[in-house]
């Protein structure tokens, strides 16, 4: 039989094996968690670096000076755009669909409506997909560049000139550019 300090002490043994147990799934859930915040900024570095996940240039490509126009084949590009709930801007596209020759410089544009009756502070953040294509897309002027600023109910046609690099490869026979605008951050007072 046993007595009840072994149970005591089966007990007691129990409950220190338990509150280690308990004290190593918090640590692997700050550690994951801490580790999830530290993966965002690399994994946008990452994209940055190497376009991946569909991320364009952030800033002006250089106008090419002499492009040479591949009068063989045509690449489609589309136009998507959206905007994250909430946001009180339209933003659409002049036209969803461009038939272009690799080399080209395309001028198009987009158009936002502010729908508020506030100031709206906003920044586009563009996509290409495929993601593969992304470093053959060069944007030249794009309003993605800079926040833009929309008094209320202003309607503003926005210029985006892009180039498809021909050393796209020849199978890539449609590029989707997309754009989502987002709110900016206010400023803190």
């Amino acid at each position: 039989m046993e007595t009840s300090a072994g149970l005591s002490e089966a007990s007691g043994s129990v409950k220190n094996g338990n509150r280690r147990l308990a004290w190593k799934l918090v640590g692997v859930s700050v550690f994951f968690a801490g580790f999830g915040f530290a993966l965002v900024p690399i994994y946008d570095a990452f994209c940055r670096i190497t376009g991946f996940n569909g991320r364009t240039n952030a800033v002006a490509a250089a106008a090419p000076l002499n492009t040479q126009i591949d009068t063989t084949r045509w690449v489609k590009v589309e136009f998507l755009s959206h905007t994250m709930p909430g946001v009180s801007v339209e933003l659409a596209p002049e036209q969803f669909s461009l038939k272009v020759r690799p080399g080209e410089v395309v001028h198009t544009t987009y158009t936002v409506k502010n729908n508020s009756n506030e100031v709206f502070v906003g920044q586009a953040v563009p996509s290409v997909t495929p993601a593969v294509a992304t470093p053959y897309f060069q944007k030249i002027e794009c309003f993605c560049f800079n926040q833009q600023t929309f008094q209320p109910g202003e309607v503003r046609t926005m210029p985006v000139v892009f180039v498809v690099n021909p050393e796209l490869r020849r199978d890539m026979g449609t590029v989707t550019l997309s754009y989502t605008f987002f709110e900016a951050p206010k400023a803190r007072t």
